[in-house]
């Protein structure tokens, strides 16, 4: 019998793709699942970006390789796109990387940094493809935790002085994520700030993962935006949840040429350039108009305001100020996270998710997302 590479030893199959193959099991016996688990929006990308792809389908180009750096006008639109909105001054020719999907990014910075036997610190709670391609690469997770008490920001001065003050040395990224995701708590420049210090006097990568920028969110920030920044920060976009874009797999890199560099080539040994159709596409996404942003809000706050009555059900509490498309709901003492999913689950059929997921910091907690539309949410209210 052939036997599986090692590495994959340390780490198990994602959970939502084992927790879905359940609840289609259960729709199909006949259940009527209702799923409120996973970011995946259930929008439509806007016609402007239909068109744009359908209409690139007969470029003389359309079908050929594609450069591994993307094409160069969609590299100018990310630019803009950073100048526009967080006011932060990037090169597109070297300073910016299309992706195929933030996600491949953590994997391409993983293996373009980390040796076997770096350490990487990582948010509790957070989310869980962090850890396991820290461990796919053969480097070790360090956990820092994020509680609700200081609003989900990292506590540097416990990093540093308290958890990890020996191992340092051997940390090579800092994971942070604002918007947070599961909690949805927004990053400050304070916060920012304070990592780029952070990351400078440790000689670490630090990584902003920003997927959740303009989702129900009035004051969208970019760890780049706080000066010598690019010395150290490296951040993660992409189009998936702001433009409903999430099954194309575009995202995007950004920082200094240098560390771009070590990440394109990675890259550019796993795959050979994004179809050009999804750029095109992409780029008529990144300069859409106010509008769109405006109109997209509008349906996930109608969303949300029944989600909180969903959570109210569940005697549940909840911050008002959260961004980003989940819900993060605080259980009552005494109960479990997967108790109450999985009570939900098979007595009420709904699909929320439990904040264990995301680590042991999640204990006590559940998450619901808003990519479900108003009408299907009042049944799940209803059936509570």
């Amino acid at each position: 019998m052939i036997q599986p590479a090692k590495r994959l030893d340390t780490v198990q199959e994602y959970y939502f793709s084992k927790k879905l193959r359940e609840v289609r099991n259960l729709v199909a016996a006949g259940k009527p699942i209702i799923n409120m688990g996973i970011g995946s929006p259930d929008l439509q990308p806007s016609a402007e970006v239909l068109s744009a792809i359908a209409n690139s389908l007969q470029d003389a180009t359309a079908h050929k390789y594609q450069s591994y750096q993307g094409l160069p006008e969609l590299r100018n639109a990310i630019s803009s796109f950073y100048n526009n909105k967080f006011a932060v001054h990037t090169n597109p020719d070297d300073e910016v990387l299309p992706l195929m999907g933030s996600k491949e990014g953590i994997m391409h910075i993983s293996m373009a940094f980390l040796n076997k036997g770096d350490k990487v610190l990582i948010p509790n709670p957070g989310y869980p493809t962090y850890t396991s391609v820290t461990k796919l690469v053969g480097a070790e997770p360090l956990f820092y935790n994020l509680d609700q008490a200081n609003n989900w920001q990292p506590n540097l001065d416990e990093i540093e002085n308290k958890l990890f003050s020996d191992d340092l040395t051997d940390v090579k990224i800092m994971w942070v994520n604002y918007p947070h995701m599961p909690t949805g708590a927004n990053g400050t420049l304070e916060t920012y700030k304070e990592l780029v210090a952070f990351g400078k006097k440790h000689n670490i990568l630090i990584v902003n993962d920003n997927p959740y920028s303009f989702i129900l969110n009035d004051n969208p920030t970019s760890i780049l935006q706080i000066e010598d920044a690019k010395e150290t920060a490296l951040e993660l976009n992409s189009l998936s949840k702001t433009f409903a874009m999430a099954g194309w797999r575009v995202g995007m890199l950004l920082g200094n040429s240098n560390l771009i560099n070590q990440v394109l080539k990675v890259k550019s040994n796993m795959d050979s350039g994004m179809f050009y159709g999804i750029q095109k596409g992409a780029i008529e996404a990144l300069q859409i108009s106010e509008d769109w942003y405006t109109n997209q809000n509008k349906i996930y706050k109608e969303r949300r305001a029944l989600i909180w009555q969903l959570a109210d059900k569940l005697d549940t509490t909840y911050d008002k100020n959260a961004s980003g498309m989940f819900v993060w709901a605080k259980i009552p003492e005494g109960k479990k996270s997967e108790e109450v999913t999985d009570f939900v689950l098979y007595e009420k059929d709904i699909f929320i998710t439990p904040g264990t997921v995301f680590g042991s910091q999640g204990e006590g907690y559940i998450r619901f997302s808003l990519c479900v539309d108003s009408e299907t949410i009042k049944k799940a209210i209803a059936r509570l």
